[in-house]
């Protein structure tokens, strides 16, 4: 009689078991597929934005994108404006290389603004770049007192960008980098603000176009004069004086010596004098 309160606690404790053994397998089992559902759900993280000068330089630019890199302020506006969209147009190593020792002239700030000045706030393919022609805002702009912009002109497929500080345009020769947000294209020569440098003179007039002489005047002009018909060659007046004068002393050489000058021989001389005057 003592043993059967032992035994139907033993069948007591063994049936709650039993019973609560399959709610906790339950509730662990669907504890791991919720925490994985979860996981899948969450957001990708979103990519990081490239780094535009190490683009730079793979694509030929690695000058200018050193010196953007060596510029804090045009290091972080660039940065900044990668998010937001940004066209860039890097000079060449060769381009550059031409125009360090301009570059080095230039102030800290004014190098800023230099490196700044190429590249625009918007994202433009090549094929939007070659639908748009006009003057456009650049990084470096600020207001109005900081105009810092140039001027896209394109010519069949060609792109060029030409600035109130240089004769010369600068040409689109290679895109280095096109994806959303970010392109960038090589140029082949640096892009000179006028805020920087002076700008450039205008081209002399061309020289006015000569009237063509009056018909009338050409052909008075080709028109000879007519001249008198003269017989013989004459020499100057004082020629013929001369002439004469000879041909008087000839006769009186021709006379006897000492013996008188005959009048028909005078004569005769005046005569002829007569006929060459």
């Amino acid at each position: 009689m003592r043993r059967f309160p032992l035994a139907a606690a033993a069948a007591a404790a063994f049936l709650a078991v039993a019973l609560l053994l399959p709610l906790a397998s339950a509730s662990t089992g669907n504890a791991v597929p919720a925490a994985a559902k979860a996981k899948a759900k969450a957001p990708a993280a979103p990519p990081a934005p490239p780094n535009i000068t190490a683009l730079m330089s793979k694509g030929g630019c690695k000058a200018f994108a050193s010196l953007v890199s060596k510029s804090p302020d045009a290091l972080s506006t660039f940065q900044s404006a990668v998010s937001g969209g940004v066209t860039a147009f890097c000079p060449t190593d060769d381009a550059l290389r031409r125009f360090m020792p301009s570059y080095k002239n230039l102030t800290d700030d004014g190098k800023a603004s230099l490196l700044l000045f190429h590249a625009v706030p918007v994202y433009y393919t090549l094929g939007s770049l070659k639908s748009s022609n006009g003057p456009m805002n650049t990084l470096a702009t600020d207001g109005a007192s900081r105009n810092y912009n140039f001027t896209v002109q394109n010519v069949g497929d060609q792109v060029s960008i030409r600035t109130e500080a240089s004769d010369a345009v600068a040409r689109v020769r290679d895109t280095v980098y096109d994806k959303d947000p970010v392109a960038i294209y090589a140029v082949d020569a640096v892009l000179e603000p006028v805020e920087l440098f002076e700008p450039a003179e205008a081209p002399a007039p061309a020289p006015a176009p000569v009237a063509d002489a009056p018909k009338a005047a050409s052909a008075k002009k080709g028109k000879r004069k007519p001249q008198r018909h003269v017989a013989d060659a004459l020499g100057p007046a004082g020629d013929d004086d001369a002439a004469a004068a000879d041909q008087g002393k000839n006769a009186k050489k021709n006379a006897a010596p000492g013996g008188p000058c005959p009048r028909w021989l005078a004569a005769a001389a005046v005569a002829v004098a007569a006929a060459l005057v």
